[in-house]
């Protein structure tokens, strides 16, 4: 299973990662991912580095919430906007698919196709992380 509950510390972790560090690998792996695909493929576009500008914020804002604790709530809320902003954005490889080009700019859909799915995981793991963590508070009041 990906996700787990820490017994030692309620702490719930994806991969045995806390969310926190588990965005900042999710940021990085954005970042590179976008650096590598412009190469591979020769691409001088703008839009071949969108999974990397969204990779920074996700990065920025998970180093953040471990840096500042007390404002840990805060930036995991900007971090998951960030994870849907992804998300929907992936969401465009259907129109490749619904235009019948599908893989015609393979990166280009291979990115979207990424970003589709690892968005829409990244998502629904920072969602069971809040509703952990709800519960964990209210367990303790």
């Amino acid at each position: 299973m990906s996700e787990e509950l820490d017994q030692s510390n309620n702490e719930f972790k994806v991969f045995s990662l806390s969310m926190e560090k588990f965005s900042i690998f999710y940021g990085f792996f954005l970042i590179f991912w976008g650096m590598i695909v412009s190469f591979i493929s020769g691409s001088d576009s703008f839009t071949s580095y969108i999974p990397s500008f969204l990779g920074i914020p996700v990065l920025i804002f998970s180093y953040l919430s471990i840096k500042f604790i007390t404002k840990k709530k805060l930036f995991m809320h900007i971090v998951v906007l960030f994870g849907l902003v992804i998300f929907i954005g992936g969401l465009d490889f259907f129109r490749s698919v619904l235009s019948g080009v599908i893989f015609e700019n393979f990166w280009g859909d291979i990115s979207k196709l990424m970003m589709l799915l690892t968005g829409l995981f990244f998502t629904y793991q920072c969602i069971k992380s809040f509703i952990h963590s709800r519960k964990i508070r209210e367990k303790i009041n």
